[in-house]
């Protein structure tokens, strides 16, 4: 064993002597120098001065990596100062290092890169997140960890996977808390949701400090709160809000990567601390499985316990990301010298004019640093943390989080986020090799227990307990209070406010509101300017009888339409009174003419194919016209007495009794309608022919209405003519276009059933041509306006909305009259299927009998031509004549007595032509008498 081992040193020694001696032969200095500004006291700086120590021994130790060449490395202490971090910098790149890792957080990254660009030396940071800093105003800063522009995409995500829409956010006034918190936002507004308050905390906040900003925080609307601070404050910011209450149930508190860190770094945490924190969800940056890992898992706790005073240190993500730092910055190195760089450094000329004691002169530019950040950038390698490869825009490949819920002593993985399939519960690689998949039933999660030990998701926001109710405008309308009445400046009542209020009162919630009157009282005022205040902050709601158009729409969310609408046109009628010609009222003519041709039709079809056959439909031309028109109409009243007796007759008159019983009964139904319902006409039939016309249209004051006729129709605004009340509405219908009135009043329906209530003499005419509801308004995204929704279908539901509106709407003035417009005739398209069907069958019918008729005559007469052979066609068509008007049992019974004749003629001539064949064989030849007596006697 002893001789093994002394093999195995000479082995390496030999191989390290080879790498030196080769490294000396390419120019490859023995030593490349290499700085490392972290802040010691932190978590992160804790285990990434562990880590980064232990990669450049196991690097130096390999000498395959860098040839013989050894890395020097040089750690100092910014102590989260962006001063000390500069002038350690400086201090650095005096010893001509080629590189720094870090700077460990955004603050001194940001002061460093300055640095970095003018001497050309790259920044290769393992924990600054800010996502600034990735811009092209930073050229030699890569980040070898994951942006928080993802950390910030995977947070929006699960809001938006919960329907929450507004989040307050709470970070550190700093670099890394704003720039954050701004990616942040992008990310909450591609997801239609917002920070509705930001809460920005000093770096160095006291506990007062915080405990008046959580104070505004309570008294906001939105409970879910991001956590986007330093471990330093976040507790303590956890430690109040425990105090103030608010990780009770209702609230949602998310912390960014900081606490996972804490959790993974100084695990256990004390109870008191675990206390403030339950429920809380936070985020760790992804790390999968790999050997690698598990094996630099395994050597931390020898790497902690001999080289930390103060006890175990837990290993963190920043961790695996510092040690594969240092490893991605050898291979670069590597990279830099096979592709023929060199360690040189010159004179930056605009430092050696700066006068003083500063010995800036001293500083050198990086010859090498292009070629080396390029080096950086182009690495391909797996590490502790996975794969280390940047994309095009110099962030690390496969950004990916886990999701964590803090409950109990621990913590417990709810899912993960990924930036290729979103939220998921499976580990992010096993969904690589699939398409992507970011539909909304694709993100999963596990369920999560929230402050307050509940499992059941919060709404995620409540009325602001800061005092104020909600400021409630509402129309001071002056005509059809019915909807919404305004009396004094704070008594409203109406159809409009019951139904509020109904749906306020089912909210399981309370909702304190104020009911705000707007309008002058002089005329209705207009809703869409309602509507826009809302968006201008000077009201929270709108309630009263808002139309839902589209122009309203895009300023505002309106709940659940209480109550259907649109636009109709209301004229004066005339009654019609009945007169001597009522009967013919039922049909247009054009119905009575095709129906009176049918009538006469059918009737010569059934003479037709009764002719031969029945004798009821026989006798002299004068007789058989008179029992055509006879059956034809007797038919209407079912009765004809005429039997008919072919199977074809009879088929043609069953579906003719048929349309005529249809026919009968719509024609008695309308007619008792006609008779008996008082109708109403009018010269206006509906928007088109008011349309066509040149007659002034009034409409109401304020109105959508105008608008639309202008924009939709355009129809010239000198038309139109604005109304107030309901009175004028009369007035102006009364006198009529030609008395300075108008023809016809556009508006919703619901104003005009109003009014036509108690005025019988108006009406509406025509169809609704808009189809709209009204709704209460609501500011955009507000979740108060869903909820609104809900309880307005349940009041559906229940019948509460339908007694809201029989107790204000109701009226029945009007309705007994049973009044109705004048109703359109009986028109020939609604039996045009009948007609068709009948015409069909007679053709039919008529077609088979033509075809027995010929067949018939073909074999009564056979047309011989030996014995006709001279006769015309004009004489065999005048022979089918009378054969069709022949009865047929005659043609039968003629038919068999010249069968018969033919056949005796034909025996008597066969008998003489036997005896004159007799008479010849006699005198022939005796002989063969015999025998022609026999053939004859046969023949007869």
């Amino acid at each position: 064993m002893k001789l093994s081992g002394v093999m195995l040193l000479m082995i390496f020694y030999c191989e390290l002597f080879v790498y030196r001696i080769t490294a000396q032969a390419s120019g490859r200095p023995s030593v490349v120098n290499i700085g490392a500004l972290l802040s010691f006291s932190t978590n992160v700086g804790k285990v990434a001065k562990l880590a980064i120590k232990a990669a450049v021994d196991d690097v130096n130790s390999d000498p395959t990596t860098l040839g013989g060449t050894k890395l020097k490395l040089q750690m100092q202490d910014c102590n989260h100062s962006g001063f000390l971090a500069l002038a350690e910098a400086l201090h650095l790149m005096e010893g001509q290092t080629v590189a720094i890792i870090g700077p460990q957080d955004a603050v001194t990254s940001h002061v460093v890169s300055h640095v970095a660009n003018e001497l050309q030396v790259p920044l290769l940071s393992f924990s600054a997140t800010d996502p600034t800093l990735s811009s092209l105003q930073f050229p030699y800063f890569v980040r070898t960890t994951q942006s928080d522009q993802y950390q910030m995409a995977a947070i929006a995500e699960i809001v938006d996977h919960y329907g929450w829409r507004e989040v307050i956010a709470i970070y550190v006034d700093d670099d890394h808390g704003r720039n954050g918190i701004a990616a942040l936002g992008d990310k909450l507004a591609a997801k239609r949701c917002r920070i509705s308050f930001k809460a920005p905390l000093s770096v160095e906040a006291t506990e007062d400090e915080i405990t008046d900003l959580l104070v505004k925080v309570a008294l906001t609307e939105s409970r879910i709160i991001v956590v986007h601070t330093h471990y330093n404050r976040g507790p303590v910011v956890f430690h109040v809000a425990q105090y103030l209450g608010m990780l009770g149930t209702g609230y949602v508190w998310i912390a960014t990567s900081w606490l996972s860190t804490a959790l993974d770094t100084n695990s256990p945490f004390p109870s008191d601390v675990m206390d403030d924190i339950q429920g809380v969800l936070t985020l760790r940056t992804y790390t999968p499985d790999s050997v690698l890992k598990r094996k630099f898992i395994s050597r931390w706790r020898n790497l902690t316990d001999a080289k930390t005073p103060n006890g175990y240190i837990g290993l963190n993500a920043y961790g695996f990301y510092a040690y594969d730092t240092v490893w991605l910055l050898a291979r670069a190195i590597n990279s830099f010298f096979k592709q023929g760089g060199n360690l040189s450094f010159s004179k930056d000329s605009r430092l050696s004019e700066i006068q003083g004691h500063l010995r800036l002169d001293s500083l050198r530019i990086f010859n090498g640093g292009n070629l080396l950040r390029d080096s950086i950038l182009q690495a391909n390698m797996t590490g502790t943390a996975g794969p280390a490869r940047f994309n095009s825009h110099g962030d690390l490949i496969n950004p990916a989080y886990e999701i964590i819920n803090v409950i109990g002593t621990g913590y417990r993985r709810i899912g993960y986020w990924s930036n290729y399939s979103g939220l998921s519960v499976v580990p992010p690689e096993t969904l690589y090799s699939k398409p992507p998949n970011r539909s909304s039933s694709n993100q999963r999660l596990y369920s999560v227990i929230w402050p307050g030990q509940t499992t059941q998701k919060p709404r995620g926001w409540v009325f602001p307990n800061n005092g104020r109710h909600l400021r409630i405008g509402v129309p001071n309308r002056v005509s059809f209070r019915e909807f919404v009445s305004v009396k004094g400046s704070d008594m409203t009542s109406g159809f409009c406010i019951d139904v509020f209020t109904a749906a306020i009162n089912l909210l399981p919630y309370a909702v304190p509101y104020k009911l705000i009157p707007f309008g002058d009282g002089h005329n209705n005022p207009s809703c869409t300017e309602l509507v826009r205040l809302i968006t201008a902050g000077v009201y929270d709601a709108a309630v009263g009888d808002i139309a839902i158009i589209t122009n309203r729409t895009k300023m505002a969310d309106f709940t659940q339409p209480y109550i259907e609408s649109g636009l109709v046109v209301v004229a004066p009628v005339r009654k019609l009174d009945s007169n001597a010609w009522a009967f013919l009222s039922p049909f247009t003519p054009m119905m009575w003419g095709v129906t009176a041709i049918f009538f006469l039709a059918v009737g010569a079809v059934v003479w037709i194919l009764e002719h031969r056959l029945n004798d009821e439909f026989r006798g002299p031309p004068k007789r058989q016209v008179v029992t055509i028109f006879w059956f034809s109409f007797s038919t209407m009243f079912f009765a004809h007495k005429e039997k008919t007796v072919s199977a074809l007759g009879r088929l043609v008159l069953i579906i003719w009794l048929f349309v005529v019983l249809i026919i009968n009964s719509s024609y008695t139904a309308s007619l008792t309608s006609i008779l008996t319902v008082q109708k109403l006409s009018s010269p206006i039939k509906g928007i088109d022919s008011l349309r066509s016309s040149n007659y002034p249209i009034g409409y109401q004051v304020n109105s959508f209405a105008r608008n639309y006729l202008v924009d939709e129709f355009n129809i010239d605004e000198s038309r139109l003519v604005p109304l107030n009340s309901p009175e004028e509405y009369a007035k102006a219908l009364k006198d009529g276009p030609h008395k300075g009135g108008v023809a016809a009043v556009v508006d919703d329906r619901a104003y005009a059933e109003l009014f036509l209530s108690t005025r019988c003499e108006f009406s509406i005419v025509g169809q609704e041509f808009t189809k709209n509801g009204w709704g209460f308004a609501f500011p955009r995204d507000s979740p108060l306006a869903v909820d609104i929704s809900t309880a307005i279908l349940k009041l559906s539901e229940n019948g509460d909305l339908q007694r809201i509106h029989d107790k204000w709407l109701l009226r029945s003035a009007c309705s007994s009259q049973g009044a109705k417009l004048d109703v359109d005739r009986l028109q020939l398209k609604s039996f045009s299927g009948l007609y068709l069907l009948c015409g069909l069958a007679c053709l039919l019918a008529l077609f088979i009998y033509l075809m027995q008729l010929v067949h018939q005559f073909s074999r009564h007469y056979p047309g011989d031509t030996e014995s006709n052979g001279g006769s015309s066609r004009s004489a065999r068509l005048q022979t089918f004549l009378s054969f069709v008007n022949e009865k047929e049992d005659e043609v039968k019974s003629w038919s068999k007595r010249r069968h018969v004749e033919r056949t005796s003629y034909r025996s008597e001539d066969e008998m003489s032509s036997c005896n004159s064949n007799r008479k010849h064989i006699e005198l022939s030849s005796n002989l063969s008498l015999d025998s022609a007596t026999r053939n004859c006697n046969g023949s007869s």
